[in-house]
């Protein structure tokens, strides 16, 4: 199925002439044209059942004894075809928010996860037709989505190489975006935007997952924190043998170097040992 307009008149031209008949056939009935009189009134009877009133982003979905005849989304009062079936369909911009799932990640650890859908109807024969219930076809393929992409990457990346759910949210909303609109698309949906709402590593592996990161990030600030270290300590090796200021052998050298170090890189203040001589 594909969306057509459907052929519409002007409504207020309808209403009057609906009016006018009937009013026309009441007189006609107590002046002894019964058969005139009631004609007139069982006519606009059925002319009003063509008189559609369209409130803005909605729209009508028109059938007539089971064939499509078109689609009305100008808002206001027409006329259409009388005895056909209208189907009320919201063209405005709608939240699914979907339950939390738990789901396992690539590296088979499982995650919770939820997200929220923004989307909209562009083609009412295709939600109408194509699908039963397009609210609920969203619902269910939005969960089958979010889950497919989950599982195609890791919670966190600690290598840090490639794509993460946590560290690259913005890359998984868009994979996710463009796996349901592909799935959606057969509704007659378009998917405005995909975004995560909720993600934690499940209750039965948090803790162990919380020590992992918190030994990562030590271990990557004691990195950082050596590194720091072995340049300050190059600097000053090499300013003191620049400017003559003492004469050291390698031994000295090796001494310093590692006094040096272990007052920069240690996490507590460093205590220092003077050396007064000896009694002899």
């Amino acid at each position: 199925m594909k969306e057509k307009k459907a052929r519409v008149f002007n409504g207020y031209l309808a209403v009057i002439i609906n009016l006018a008949l009937m009013i026309g056939g009441v007189p006609l009935i107590f002046q002894g044209h019964i058969a005139l009189g009631i004609a007139l009134i069982v006519i606009s009877c059925i002319l009003w059942s063509g008189v559609v009133v369209l409130q803005p982003n909605r729209s009508y979905v028109v059938t007539f004894f089971g064939s499509y005849i078109g689609t009305i989304r100008e808002p206001g009062i027409w006329f259409t075809i009388p005895l056909s079936m209208r189907k009320a369909v919201s063209l405005r911009v709608r939240n699914f928010n979907s339950k939390t799932l738990k789901v396992n990640d690539v590296e088979g650890n499982p995650i919770e996860i939820a997200a929220v859908i923004v989307f909209r109807v562009v083609d009412t024969a295709k939600a109408i037709f194509d699908v039963d219930k397009y609210e609920q076809f969203v619902e269910i393929q939005s969960e089958t989505a979010l889950r497919n992409v989950t599982s195609r990457y890791p919670y966190d990346n600690f290598q840090k190489e490639g794509i993460s759910l946590r560290g690259h949210s913005e890359e998984v909303a868009q994979e996710l975006t463009r796996e349901l609109q592909e799935r959606l698309k057969v509704a007659g949906v378009e998917v405005m935007e995909a975004r995560l709402t909720h993600l934690a590593y499940s209750t039965e592996i948090a803790g162990a997952m919380l020590q992992r990161q918190q030994a990562n990030a030590i271990l990557a600030a004691r990195q950082i924190i050596v590194e720091g270290a072995m340049g300050m300590v190059q600097l000053a090796v090499e300013q003191l043998e620049s400017e003559n200021v003492v004469q050291l052998d390698e031994e000295r050298k090796a001494a310093m170097i590692n006094n040096l170090l272990v007052a920069i890189v240690s996490d507590r203040s460093a205590q220092p040992v003077i050396n007064t001589g000896t009694v002899y």
